[in-house]
């Protein structure tokens, strides 16, 4: 397990935990939205990572953009920040923009 599984297994335990005990559906609410966020994210990074592994444009485009190395931290770093800067809209259109966005053809740009 890495580090960012382990963040998200503390999350989703403590958003079960604050369920459990029926507590302030606002928190609730929030730390789902970013439990989503955050799973949708390392599911592209982790995409992502995978497929690179034997496409040398993808690592020569992260290495360009500043982030380094082929790794899972600096990969996850990238789509981080590249979601960050999709264009902000509801919850629901910004996990999906992440999803949808292709993260692999932003590195070869």
């Amino acid at each position: 397990m890495d580090d960012y599984q382990k963040e998200i297994a503390d999350l989703e335990a403590q958003v079960e935990q604050l369920v459990e005990q029926e507590g302030d559906a606002r928190t609730i609410a929030e730390l789902s939205m970013q439990l989503e966020i955050m799973k949708a994210i390392y599911a592209r990074a982790t995409d992502v990572y995978g497929r690179g592994r034997d496409d040398e444009g993808m690592r020569y485009g992260l290495r360009i953009q500043g982030y380094g190395d082929w790794t899972l931290d600096n990969v996850y770093a990238f789509v981080y920040e590249r979601a960050v800067e999709l264009e902000p809209k509801a919850h629901s259109a910004f996990v999906g923009g992440i999803k949808n966005a292709d993260f692999a053809l932003m590195l070869n740009s």
